[in-house]
């Protein structure tokens, strides 16, 4: 069952969903919040390395670089390009709750993906949101750290999970506060 706003506003009351800084009003939605665009972005430097390859062990961070855009400043997302940003709020949900990230319309309308597979936030989840920017357009948009850039629902689970993400052995990105690269490299056999 998707939550409604009346739903997400006790869900957050009860600390079942916490998200730091606090959700001005108009960042609510009737089944969903807005969260905002961070400042800081990792770059694919694919003019110094010519492919990922994910047997090999380097960690795929390292064919990246950081990007911080100065208060006021835009990012200039070129067409065709995929970079990594970051929300500026941070996320936790309980046990028996998952969110699920969503592109804005307005968004989508001038070619701007937030997301390609990555929008299940598991129960237990806590951090701040990668967000995995394309721009399909063939003109560069410029986007600027503070604009609500994605949205979040919530779903309440049957019953509390037995695995929350930030308890699971492994988890990869639980706690995140930057964009984080995948941590898919080294995982496959050779």
């Amino acid at each position: 069952m998707v939550l409604s706003d009346v739903d997400i506003r006790r869900y957050i009351e009860e600390g079942k969903i916490r998200v730091t800084p606090p959700l001005p009003r108009e960042q609510f939605g009737s089944c969903s919040v807005d969260f905002r665009l961070g400042n800081e972005f990792s770059v694919f430097e694919h003019s110094r390395h010519a492919y990922i390859d994910l047997r090999e062990k380097t960690p795929i961070q390292e064919l990246m670089r950081t990007v911080i855009v100065p208060e006021g400043e835009p990012f200039i997302l070129q067409p065709r390009e995929f970079v990594l940003a970051i929300t500026m709020e941070e996320l936790e949900l309980a046990d028996d709750v998952l969110g699920r990230l969503e592109g804005r319309s307005s968004l989508g309308r001038i070619g701007i993906i937030v997301h390609g597979t990555a929008g299940l936030f598991d129960p237990g989840w806590i951090g701040r949101a990668t967000l995995e920017l394309s721009n399909l357009s063939r003109m560069p948009v410029a986007l600027y750290p503070g604009m609500r850039v994605c949205s979040f629902t919530f779903e309440q689970l049957s019953t509390p999970s037995s695995m929350p993400y930030r308890r699971k052995p492994g988890n990869k990105y639980a706690g995140q506060m930057a964009p984080v690269a995948s941590r898919l490299a080294g995982e496959m056999e050779k």
